[in-house]
């Protein structure tokens, strides 16, 4: 199986992704057009694993090596060795088709190509990757360097082989991967899209405030994050996007955005990445640092 692993797009998602390729030992060629997006997640993630040199976690032998199988660029073409590359930009077809018609050009014909994403059909984004049959959906869990869950989704013209190969590089990683069908949403966001949703409505409503939203469900539910917390972490403006993406499949009335998200984002209040949401941040570390 390959050694080198290309990540395309390196924000939230991006970045804990090329962690955990890079943690299982890969090479990770990850890529951005924007050079400053590059030399954030280079900073946050060497944050990251600085605090899991503190915990124990790793010697500084092996973040110093895990550091250096993590090369970032913001030529395409570089990622004309991987075997496997991950799309992890956002939401939006037209943009994820013009990002793998790109690599389609620059990456070899038995090159896999996955996408991460969490709402649009597998299907849909594999008709413009000009490999169908070399596609597959791996929706990794937010943040992606702590959570084990994969969603793996296959699209109507993927092939058996592309399936064994991509699952057998999910567990490569140490992730856990559970098999989904190509449905709008998959497993998680079916739930969790709504579930955000309501919890912002609770807040237009004035029925509390974000703080105590998020410790009634932490206290009662057992959750580790409230939907705030998370919220905040995911970014408003990916919000939107999720929530415009589930909407328009499904016209269910809980997946529409909320008015007062569109407002956050005029607002420049995105989540942890601007310093404020729903709650306050005074850096802009990576989750779990």
């Amino acid at each position: 199986m390959t050694k080198t692993v290309g990540v395309a797009g390196c924000g939230t998602m991006g970045a804990g992704i090329a962690i955990v390729a890079a943690r299982a030992g890969y090479t990770v060629r990850v890529f951005d057009t924007n050079r400053d997006a590059l030399e954030r997640a280079r900073v946050q993630t060497a944050g990251f694993l600085d605090k899991s040199v503190a915990r124990g976690k790793l010697t500084t032998e092996e973040r110093d090596a895990l550091l250096g199988r993590l090369v970032g660029t913001t030529r395409i073409a570089d990622l004309a060795d991987c075997s496997f590359v991950i799309e992890a930009i956002y939401e939006d077809l037209a943009a994820k088709h013009d990002l793998l018609s790109q690599l389609d050009q620059v990456c070899p014909a038995e090159t896999i190509f996955a996408t991460n994403t969490s709402t649009i059909s597998i299907t849909e984004i594999a008709a413009g990757s000009g490999r169908a049959d070399r596609f597959v959906g791996m929706h990794f869990c937010l943040p992606a360097q702590l959570m084990k869950l994969v969603e793996m989704s296959a699209g109507l013209n993927t092939s058996e082989a592309t399936w064994v190969s991509a699952w057998a590089f999910c567990e490569s990683l140490g992730q856990k991967p559970v098999a989904t069908s190509d449905t709008p949403g998959f497993v998680l966001n079916y739930f969790l899209i709504p579930y955000h949703n309501d919890a912002i409505r609770l807040i237009e409503q004035g029925v509390a405030s974000p703080e105590d939203i998020d410790i009634a469900m932490k206290t009662a539910m057992g959750y580790p994050m409230g939907p705030f917390e998370l919220l905040d972490l995911v970014g408003a403006d990916t919000q939107k996007l999720l929530c415009d993406a589930m909407y328009g499949l499904t016209n269910e009335t809980r997946a529409a955005c909320p008015p007062l998200v569109r407002r956050m984002i005029a607002a420049g209040h995105l989540g942890k990445k601007s310093g404020r949401g729903f709650h306050r941040y005074g850096d802009n570390k990576m989750f779990g640092a």
